[in-house]
């Protein structure tokens, strides 16, 4: 039996039904459900031959090669099937069409219980949409470049917060260091996919906290409903002392090859001036990395004061630092947040 099911309903079958998307493989990787398995009905070269024939020839003539293709490739579906260990299945396509028709009817034929989703993956993406447009009660960490809030971040999540990491689904640190020592990024709707992906699991019923992020972190941008919640919503600002932060900075970065902080460098000399570009590149070339990381953190301190001044003042609270562990920070954070629950 086929049954032709929502969004909603196909994310909470999820937790134990596989959940297969049938597109091409490069639709797959521009972005699917979060734990879908690829068993693509056509590949990259055959969907583009078949979406050439529709345009150029006829409905008719696209849909006879769809399947001549298929029929050549049943056996190589039916071991896949058979590899899956559910009597459950779901499946998807782009509109929930031809494509998902197809491969669901297969996997009755063989006595799954299949659930198609109705329009697609296209309606899972306006699902996200307008599941980013509600109101969440996010809390933002903030603080100068170095204050190690990722870190903190996951100590609050040891300590039963609710923590969401941009960064961490963004495969990148956020500045023009930020790709050092990550995976390639992924594509902006995979992102957005992974990000509604960690927001449902969560309750709204309690606080949930982010890091203060500038729209970009590398090549992703965050989705617009959320960040105009990240900019206009209160934020934790935390004053930790510069030489602190050189600290945090120079254990997070300085195993790295100098090659890689040295073109980081060149890919900002145009914000940090001639001069400053020359001298931080001496610097590393030399190891002495504390003066390097000073000169540096000149800029983004200027960068990231000029971003907190553009905040309502009434959403900003600062919480100054002393010579605290993160584990600490984290405890002293929750007890501020609780002490001026009327205000945030």
């Amino acid at each position: 039996m086929i049954k032709i099911t929502q969004v909603d309903t196909l994310l909470k079958l999820s937790a134990n039904t596989p959940i297969i998307d049938v597109r091409s493989p490069s639709e797959f990787e521009n972005g699917h459900i979060f734990g879908a398995i690829n068993v693509p009905i056509f590949s990259d070269t055959e969907h583009k031959i078949i979406g050439t024939k529709y345009k150029q020839e006829s409905r008719d003539t696209a849909l006879a090669t769809a399947l001549e293709i298929i029929a050549k490739k049943t056996d190589f579906f039916l071991n896949r099937i058979a590899k899956i260990n559910s009597e459950n299945i779901a499946v998807y396509c782009w509109r929930g069409g031809f494509r998902s028709d197809g491969m669901a009817h297969l996997f009755q034929s063989v006595g799954k219980n299949v659930f198609k989703l109705d329009g697609g993956y296209k309606s899972f993406r306006q699902h996200i949409s307008q599941f980013f447009e509600q109101g969440f009660p996010f809390i933002i960490l903030g603080g100068k470049t170095g204050s190690d809030k990722t870190k903190i971040l996951y100590e609050l999540a040891k300590q039963d917060e609710q923590v969401i990491d941009l960064e961490k689904l963004a495969d990148h640190k956020g500045s023009a260091f930020g790709a050092i020592g990550e995976v390639p990024q992924k594509s902006l709707q995979q992102f957005e996919n992974n990000l509604f992906d960690a927001l449902q699991k969560l309750t709204f019923k309690k606080r949930i906290w982010l890091e203060d992020e500038s729209r970009m972190i590398g090549r992703l941008k965050i989705p617009d409903a959320i960040f105009r919640q990240i900019r206009s919503t209160n934020v934790i600002n935390l004053e930790i002392p510069k030489k602190r932060r050189i600290s945090n900075l120079m254990k997070n970065y300085t195993h790295f090859e100098t090659v890689f902080l040295i073109d980081a460098v060149n890919r900002i000399s145009r914000k940090l001036g001639g001069l400053n570009t020359k001298l931080i590149i001496d610097a590393i070339e030399q190891n002495d990395f504390f003066t390097a990381i000073d000169i540096v953190l000149n800029y983004y301190d200027k960068t990231y004061q000029f971003g907190l001044s553009k905040r309502d003042l009434n959403t900003v609270f600062t919480l100054k630092i002393s010579t605290k562990t993160n584990q600490q920070i984290a405890e002293n954070l929750k007890i501020f947040v609780n002490n001026h629950d009327d205000e945030l």
